[in-house]
């Protein structure tokens, strides 16, 4: 097959009309193109009033394919490679590699290792997706907390109870990101990951995924542990030697992958305790900004904003303060949620969730100031840890429950609690509390949120109106620590233990999560052996 790119249509365009523009760019008859197949598809809405265009790359196939390809130069020849799982190593190891954490990193990582025979072990604090719904509603739904088993620990890790966004910025030589999406949608995400410009699949969709992604690995030899919490690191003269479930069952092995997650604070004492190196790292905090979904339609998509073609709308800002420290949008939850997120008692954490029909009556996003350890309390290596909870505590500490606090956008640039909502009401679960968000961010973080929030709003109307409602706190959008790893992607210092993805600082979301389990589940294929 042929691809052709910059094919651009307006958007109430039918399959048939891209044949025909295909046909036009060509030179040659629609009837003598054959079967079509979308590589890609992105909107452009820069003439929003007017029309709104979508734009793709298709391939398709037709007779006389060397012909064609000099006549243009939107035309190449569609790239076939797949992704290839690299033959074997020399070197034996003489116990199944044990994977901690269920989330894409350790979930891709356990897949690739599956898929060439080495059987891997997987172990998870928390519980399996369907059972771990249930305790999250129940904590959305009553304010009552189960530590293990919430929205931060169970299967599928953070990204599960999220709008499952799959956009990414980093390069792809060995084609994993295209692995990982074919995978997912044989696992039940829609087809549609695998080209539209912006792919998502829902906290719906995520659910029924992870679960079939975990009975293929199965399959392949496998195997799952659940409400099995790593207690302590086996570590004899720099070498790991094994790890310790629940205070109790030792299992030895060769090959420890952590893929424990952002969230696993009481595992990252265990290991800085053991000896492993760990850094305090940058990360951001902020509160969410929500919306009537409807205001950003319009504002993204003019008099187009209810076409039935169109979802719903998102947006990427960012700014940077007087007091130079970055302003951004992250997380953008079109037709979402706001949702309780903590995974410590006597915390109060906030993140955004999105089905994949994104069809809320409102659409949120994270707001955030970048951080760094010189705004920490101390030189320690989990210094980061203890900025967060200083601010989650004080957001639960004002009615001592899991309720968040509240406060239009308005009211927050005169430093005065709301009274009421405006046309935007909270989707936050458990609850919610008015009060004054000045008085639990650090004023640095207040100051640049007012006017990002206010310069971000020139670029969006709307974004900025007085009863935009902000909710607080974020303060998990990556990890505050990284576990310094080697050029074998190894602890420096800790022999066989591999930390990956967001957890140890490596990964920001689920798409470059993923790709770092694929690329380490690689590297040991490729250095190892079965020698069992």
């Amino acid at each position: 097959m042929l691809r052709i790119n910059n094919i651009r249509l307006p958007i109430d365009h039918t399959i048939e009309d891209i044949k025909i523009e295909i046909a036009k760019k060509i030179h040659i008859s629609p009837k003598n193109i054959g079967k079509i197949r979308i590589a890609k598809k992105s909107i452009d809405a820069r003439k929003k009033n007017k029309m709104i265009y979508f734009i793709y790359s298709i391939d398709f196939s037709v007779e006389n394919e060397k012909k064609l390809l000099n006549s243009s130069k939107d035309i190449i020849y569609t790239p076939e490679k797949e992704y290839e799982i690299p033959e074997s190593g020399d070197k034996p190891i003489l116990t199944r590699p044990i994977i901690i954490g269920t989330g894409p990193a350790g979930l891709f990582a356990g897949l690739i290792l599956a898929e060439a025979g080495f059987e891997p072990i997987i172990l998870e604090r928390g519980k399996k997706v369907d059972e771990r719904k249930k305790d999250v509603d129940y904590f959305w739904n009553t304010g009552k907390l189960n530590p293990e088993s919430n929205v931060q620990f169970g299967e599928g890790g953070a990204g599960t109870f999220s709008d499952g966004k799959l956009n990414t910025q980093i390069k792809d030589r060995f084609h994993r990101i295209q692995k990982m999406l074919k995978e997912f949608v044989e696992a039940g995400a829609p087809e549609e990951i695998l080209y539209t410009n912006k792919p998502h699949i829902g906290t719906d969709k995520l659910e029924i995924a992870v679960k079939n992604i975990r009975k293929k690995i199965e399959k392949l030899g496998g195997s799952f542990y659940f409400n099995s919490k790593v207690t302590d690191f086996i570590i004899k003269n720099g070498k790991i030697k094994g790890i310790v479930i629940n205070n109790n069952e030792k299992m030895l092995a060769d090959i420890v992958i952590l893929a424990i997650g952002h969230s696993a604070r009481d595992t990252f004492e265990v290991l800085l305790n053991r000896g492993v190196k760990i850094l305090p790292k940058p990360f951001s905090i902020g509160v969410r900004i929500e919306h009537l979904k409807e205001t950003i339609d319009k504002s993204q998509y003019g008099k187009f904003y209810n076409h039935p073609k169109l979802k719903a709308a998102d947006y990427k800002l960012s700014y940077r303060a007087k007091n130079k420290r970055a302003v951004y949008t992250f997380c953008m939850c079109p037709g979402g949620y706001v949702v309780g997120s903590a995974s410590e008692e006597c915390m109060v954490v906030t993140n955004g969730m999105s089905k994949f029909a994104r069809d809320n009556i409102n659409s949120n996003s994270a707001i955030l100031i970048s951080v760094s350890p010189a705004d920490f309390p101390s030189n320690h290596p989990l210094a980061g840890v203890d900025f967060q909870r200083i601010y989650e505590k004080k957001a639960f500490e004002i009615t001592n429950s899991y309720y968040a606090p509240v406060q239009l956008f308005g009211d927050f640039i005169k430093s005065r609690k709301s009274t009421s909502f405006g046309k935007v009401l909270p989707t936050y679960k458990p609850g919610t509390i008015f009060y004054d968000l000045n008085k639990i961010l650090p004023s640095y973080v207040s100051s640049a949120l007012k006017e990002g929030i206010l310069a971000m709003g020139k670029k969006l109307k709307g974004f900025s109106y007085y009863d935009s409602l902000l909710t607080g706190v974020e303060t998990r959008s990556s990890s505050p620590i990284r576990i310094e790893r080697n050029r074998h992607y190894e602890s420096v210092n800790t022999k066989g233990l591999f930390p990956i993805g967001e957890g140890a600082g490596y990964a920001g979301g689920i798409t470059s999560s993923a790709v770092d389990g694929i690329r380490i589940a690689e590297h040991i294929i490729k250095t190892y052996k079965k020698g069992w």
